[in-house]
């Protein structure tokens, strides 16, 4: 399943009527000229598809997108299945960065957003998905707090509490001293970014949101499946 775009094309254009076809063709001229959707690198027949994926996966088969979504635990469920990811906290931390209206599922124009920032991202815009994946209060900064409990998170499982705490805390300390330029005990996205932008290993540096760069060149979203 970690290649499971190729879902994209399941429906084929001759068990849809033309009524159905259309509402594919009206849901994605309203992303095309949805200003949010920004992504440089995506292809209109990559849209289709990413569409087609979405149709699918919320068993919708009338072509229309109105009024559905995917919930968390569904959403969850891709990320694992497709990109590999297995950490529930982060999971869920990506599940809110794609959803921008904050309804609490994943929308048609937001699916598309942010699998198309997924695969094809540049890396100014996966620099920004990182950010805001990371800082969990939504304040726009990651605090010495969260760092703790996003780094406890991913390393509880490999080690005993005592040495995981004591650990953490050194980490934390690291951190703080890398990317808080500004020294005011939290990264704001301006450290994020000059940290980032020294060194790009940093990116993930609070554990993994995005899929590995081999999954990235793995999925093909095919341009046939219309």
């Amino acid at each position: 399943m970690r290649t499971a775009l190729y879902l994209c094309g399941i429906v084929s254009q001759n068990t849809q009527p033309q009524s159905n076809e259309e509402k594919s063709r009206l849901t994605l001229m309203n992303i095309l000229q949805n200003k949010t959707v920004t992504v440089t690198k995506i292809k209109k027949s990559e849209i289709e598809c990413l569409i087609r994926l979405f149709h699918h996966l919320v068993g919708r088969t009338d072509g229309s997108c109105d009024n559905v979504g995917l919930d968390r635990n569904t959403f969850r469920a891709i990320l694992h299945s497709m990109f590999g990811m297995t950490d529930d906290m982060l999971m869920n931390r990506v599940f809110f960065a794609f959803d921008k209206d904050n309804d609490n599922r994943i929308n048609v124009k937001e699916w598309v957003k942010g699998l198309s920032v997924f695969l094809r991202g540049t890396f100014e815009e996966k620099l920004k998905f990182c950010f805001e994946v990371y800082y969990l209060n939504g304040d726009g900064f990651i605090s010495q707090e969260e760092i703790f409990d996003i780094l406890k998170n991913s390393l509880h499982q490999q080690s005993s509490e005592e040495e995981t705490d004591e650990g953490i805390k050194e980490l934390v300390d690291i951190i703080l001293k890398k990317m808080d330029y500004d020294n005011d005990g939290k990264i704001s996205f301006a450290d994020f970014e000059k940290a980032v932008r020294e060194d790009r290993l940093l990116l993930e540096v609070f554990g993994p949101c995005l899929p590995e760069v081999k999954v990235q060149l793995q999925v093909n979203i095919p341009t046939s499946c219309f």
